[in-house]
């Protein structure tokens, strides 16, 4: 799995003109599936990004994380996050795993985040959406479950 988490102090997620996820401040993840994408995966990033160390704490330093602050998270998915751009102008997607497949693990990190008591809303799978955010800091980071365990 891929995910870009954005600290944020806002956003929200529409769909066709209707609001379908918003969160005061917390992290958007914008999440990618891949084709060897497992359970564990989605679960062990979402115990990654709920205790990510990315607020401040009362002397400015990032170290708290969202448990801590009690923020919510916003959760898209985004099968782009596996484009492949090395070849040619046009992205391929041969590691986006297949929406069948996907999008019973993007449920399975959701379910993952609010086990862990993250209040958490979502975008609509499949769907073209609008998502606007506030960013705080910014601060943005790139996971990959490939990269981390």
């Amino acid at each position: 799995m891929r995910a870009v988490v954005q600290r944020v102090k806002r956003a929200e997620v529409r769909v066709s003109e209707e609001v379908v996820g918003r969160i005061g401040p917390g992290l958007v993840v914008l999440l990618g599936v891949g084709i060897d994408d497992t359970e564990a995966c989605a679960a062990a990033l979402a115990e990654k990004i709920a205790n990510l160390r990315v607020f401040d704490d009362d002397q400015g330093k990032m170290n708290r994380s969202l448990m801590e602050t009690a923020g919510q998270a916003l959760c898209v998915s985004q099968f782009t996050l596996f484009g492949d751009c090395r070849k040619g102008r046009r992205p391929s997607y041969d590691q986006a795993a297949p929406p069948e497949r996907a999008q019973p693990l993007y449920e399975s990190f959701v379910a993952a985040l609010r086990k862990q008591g993250i209040p958490t809303e979502t975008g609509r799978f499949r769907a073209m959406m609008e998502v606007e955010l506030v960013n705080d800091g910014p601060v943005t980071l790139l996971l990959d479950t490939n990269r981390l365990f």
